[in-house]
């Protein structure tokens, strides 16, 4: 087999790009709590969330192999690329190194790091098919980026928790948008995904309002005098972007999860902005 081809199925099977975001959003979570100062503790945050993310969207892929042959059948293990146990033994890799970053790191910080191996391991058996709690799993994995990378330097403080429910939020509303995109493969496997379970207009229904509420609760670290005008700039765009993305879930999905994720890292620039307003200022 072709070796680029070989290297572009691992790099796919770890969702290269959706790794390397997750290392970027634990760094914007030390930079939000002013960890900077501490450029080896963000750095190891950093390579274990990251590591940890591939090593997830790997076992996620070798669990729902046959899933994909159905919904996406040109992902790396169906489409041949990778084999199975090649995709086993790379996540275990990745896995590992996550595990050798976040060891050096403080209580708190190891303590989230060891809940989310749990979570991830545990998702595709356990969760995944129960309506609304694999949403909910994915949810907090993706926040607790915010929160993984804040604990690495110090406390967690309130912007850093506001920016963890935003983010949690508005994942939770993405994958229950995927979850109805991917309804003809999940339900021929037998999964009770919300949008199968309770409908699919309820479920993205149930989208639809928990992002609102989002929306309304990232004022707070401009009500309350955390964060200024240059935070609130951006963030009005982002939950607006996310909120609309979510509603338009109704005709298309597949646009608007990808929508909703992209006015997710806008709102994660916010929230720099916001801290680097306060440290200039």
């Amino acid at each position: 087999m072709d070796a680029t081809r070989t290297v572009g199925g691992y790099l796919e099977l770890a969702r290269g790009g959706n790794a390397v975001a997750a290392g970027a959003l634990t760094f914007v979570g030390s930079f939000v709590a002013g960890g900077l100062d501490s450029p080896w503790a963000v750095a190891l945050a950093v390579v274990a969330t990251t590591a940890a993310t591939g090593a997830g969207n790997a076992v996620n892929d070798y669990f729902d192999r046959d899933i994909d042959a159905v919904n996406r059948p040109d992902r790396p293990i169906p489409s041949g690329r990778v084999s199975a146990r090649a995709a086993a033994a790379f996540a275990t890799g990745l896995f590992l190194i996550a595990t050798g970053a976040a060891l050096s790191l403080p209580r708190l910080a190891l303590a989230i790091a060891v809940v989310n191996l749990l979570a991830l391991l545990a998702y595709t058996q356990l969760f995944k098919g129960l309506p609304a709690v694999g949403n909910v799993v994915v949810a907090y994995l993706t926040g607790s980026t915010f929160l993984f990378g804040a604990a690495a330097v110090g406390p967690v403080a309130p912007p850093t928790w506001t920016l963890f429910g935003l983010a949690a939020t508005a994942t939770f509303a993405r994958e229950v948008v995927k979850d109805v995109e991917d309804v003809a493969g999940d339900r021929e496997e037998g999964l009770r995904t919300l949008p199968i379970v309770a409908g699919e207009r309820p479920a993205l229904a149930l989208a639809t309002v928990a992002m609102a509420t989002a929306a309304l609760a990232s004022a707070l670290p401009y009500i309350d005098g955390t964060f200024g005008a240059a935070y609130l700039a951006i963030v009005v765009p982002a939950d607006a972007a996310m909120l609309g993305a979510t509603a338009w879930g109704f005709r298309d999905p597949r646009a608007a999860q990808r929508w909703i994720k992209r006015g997710t890292f806008l709102a994660a620039a916010a929230f720099v902005a916001g801290r680097a307003a306060t440290v200039l200022g």
